[in-house]
């Protein structure tokens, strides 16, 4: 009887062999082949290697390509040997400046100061806890997903406080906790580029893309602003299909739940507050929010009038103005000073000394950051002074000129690949770096701007991080969901995360082609849809 009982239990693992779909053991596949990638930072430096190395080759071959641009014509851009005398001088003269001048590390680790502030000081915390815990018991849904976007602003600040929280808040409603977690988990992740707020991903991946553009087009700049149109529509969007998703789909699937599936071991260890906010809390806030819209009043004075002294002062426009080139300083201070004053109030910041520890501890974690970008620079600038990216770029663009593949059809397949990517490099940065100077330079020479280019990469970017065990964060969301169901497998999470995925990727290309090549809408201030040559 007990064998049989085995069997059966066997049978019903949601992990078992028998049970397990062909997606599933794909998914599978795609673990073990990211399991062979080395570390990010090991691989953009064996990226580095192959460049030096495959220089050398291609330039013995007379590798090269036909400049198409105006005034070029006939001219051939070949291969620069890194492994020539003028290479090596080359390399040794520029090592220190590609780390230093390349533009993601300097706006992100200013944007990251003011942000940790915000974070240090617990009002970005309070403002998450205070959104859902405040929402009715029919919007929460809706609130939770919309809250999980939004955080996306203090990087891990979703993952560690939000979702947790949305999974007792569901239990506490009666309803299936995993579900709670997995509206979460879907609007931080799957919806990780969509936000309201500038924050510090877009000046990390503007960085990478104006890199990529200058080997087309050396003067041509992308600012952290220039998808912020989009992004922010794809907000609602994506707090909309999100609550959809859980409501239809993942809540019916899960069913009513059972506290026996509970891990009776666990117990709350106090990281997570089931609070609503305290009147000191709430007090922090209000002032919190009344110091950023008087920075924000402040801040139109300098651009609304015509006199205003951040506006363009030769143009007397909002393009290529001091307000934009610095829209890093700007996402500092919003979050710094509003941070210090909520810290303030609720007596978690009390002077200079808290908010430069805060400051300080924030930059601490930037180490690997730090780390990741010397790498990463050095292979960005070995791919533009061999002139591999620009040949890749002209090559590429012939070839889907050949298959007749230059109209917006072609973003469809560039957001199928990132996402596909995304499956097993894990990381928006690391990702980016390596296909930006291929794809924004290609995408250029078919015709379209590097603004737009960026704005649909981060749509594949973001719909597959649920569904890999590659995110940084799927270990840590796979423990909190433990505490529900103990025997909860990789495969189960996944299975309850790929209807977000699926519906995330169709509705997210749909508003993409509506906006943009419908309605004619740019993807952000200032930001081209069309990109010529000629100029």
């Amino acid at each position: 009887m007990s064998a049989a009982n085995n069997k059966q239990n066997k049978q019903n693992s949601p992990n078992s062999i028998e049970q397990r779909g062909w997606f599933t053991r794909f998914l599978d596949t795609v673990e073990w082949l990211g399991n062979l990638l080395p570390h990010p930072i090991t691989l953009f430096a064996l990226f580095a290697i192959f460049i030096v190395l495959a220089s050398g080759i291609a330039a013995f071959f007379g590798v090269s390509a036909a400049d198409p641009r105006p005034g070029n014509e006939g001219v051939m851009i070949t291969v620069n040997s890194l492994m020539s005398g003028e290479g090596v001088r080359w390399i040794v003269s520029n090592l220190v400046t590609n780390f230093t001048n390349f533009p993601p590390l300097g706006v992100v680790l200013v944007a990251i100061l003011g942000v940790g502030v915000a974070e240090r000081s617990g009002m970005l915390s309070a403002m998450m806890r205070g959104m859902v815990m405040g929402a009715s018991p029919r919007m929460v849904t809706i609130v939770v997903v919309f809250a999980g976007v939004i955080s996306n602003t203090a990087s891990e600040l979703g993952y560690v406080v939000l979702v947790p929280l949305a999974a007792m808040i569901f239990h506490s409603l009666g309803r299936h906790p995993l579900a709670g977690l997995a509206a979460a988990f879907a609007g931080v992740s799957a919806g990780y580029s969509a936000n309201l707020f500038i924050g510090t991903v877009d000046p990390l991946l503007a960085g990478f893309t104006t890199e990529a553009a200058q080997l087309i087009d050396p003067d041509y700049i992308v600012g952290p602003e220039m998808n912020y149109y989009f992004m922010a529509v794809s907000t609602f969007l994506i707090a909309a299909m999100g609550a959809f998703v859980t409501e239809k789909i993942v809540e019916p699937k899960l069913g009513k739940y059972n506290p026996s599936e509970r891990d009776e071991e666990y117990e709350d260890d106090g990281s997570v507050k089931m609070e609503k906010l305290n009147s000191s809390e709430k007090r922090g806030l209000a002032f919190a929010g009344l110091t950023f819209l008087g920075l924000i009043v402040l801040l139109a004075i300098t651009i609304v009038p015509e006199w205003g002294i951040l506006r363009n002062q030769e143009t007397g426009g909002i393009a290529r103005s001091p307000f934009l080139n610095g829209i890093v300083v700007f996402i500092f201070v919003t979050f710094a000073i509003p941070g210090f004053v909520y810290g303030y109030v609720t007596k978690s910041m009390r002077n200079d000394r808290d908010v430069i520890d805060a400051m300080s501890k924030t930059m601490s974690s930037m180490g690997l950051y730090i780390v990741l970008v010397f790498f990463a620079a050095q292979f960005v600038a070995f791919f533009g002074w061999t002139n591999f990216g620009t040949i890749l770029a002209i090559n590429g663009a012939a070839f889907l000129e050949t298959i007749n593949l230059t109209g917006p059809l072609v973003f469809v397949f560039f957001i199928l690949m990132c996402a596909f990517v995304n499956l097993m490099l894990g990381s928006a940065s690391a990702q980016w770096a390596i296909t930006a100077p291929i794809f924004v330079p290609m995408l250029m020479l078919i015709g379209f701007a590097p603004e737009l280019v960026q704005a649909a990469y981060r749509i594949g970017d973001s719909v597959t991080n649920i569904i890999t065990p590659m995110m940084s964060y799927f270990g840590l969301i796979l423990a909190v969901a433990a505490r529900y169901k103990k025997d909860i497998g990789i495969g189960t999470l996944i299975s309850i995360m790929l209807p977000y995925s699926m519906i995330f990727l169709v509705g997210w290309v749909i508003l993409f082609y509506i906006w943009v090549f419908l309605f004619g809408l740019p993807v952000g201030p200032g930001a081209a849809t069309y990109y010529s040559l000629g100029g």
